[in-house]
């Protein structure tokens, strides 16, 4: 697919972006260029692909949960500006 300067015009005019005259011919090249590679992409059969979560053939190692932090609950709740009920209270952001 080839792109033109009107084209590419318009796509930044939805893009909100500005791009300058001169660099318009190669936004166009680089641009027909990835529509041809997703256009030779759309032609390879995937019907009997398998899909994967992941190339290779392995399981993810899980840890053991466990707690590993000490409770500093109360510590950080005597420093904090305001607190109600064990709850932190912010200023109040969207009327």
């Amino acid at each position: 697919m080839s792109l033109d300067r009107t084209d590419i015009e318009k796509i930044a005019w939805l893009a909100r972006l500005s791009i300058a005259g001169d660099d318009i011919p190669n936004y166009a090249r680089d641009l027909s260029n990835i529509l041809d590679l997703v256009k030779q992409l759309s032609a390879i059969g995937t019907a009997n692909v398998k899909p994967m979560a992941h190339p290779l053939e392995i399981t993810a190692r899980l840890r053991e949960d466990k707690i590993t932090e000490v409770n500093q609950r109360e510590h950080f709740q005597k420093i904090a500006p305001a607190v109600d009920n064990g709850h932190y209270l912010v200023p109040k952001v969207i009327e």
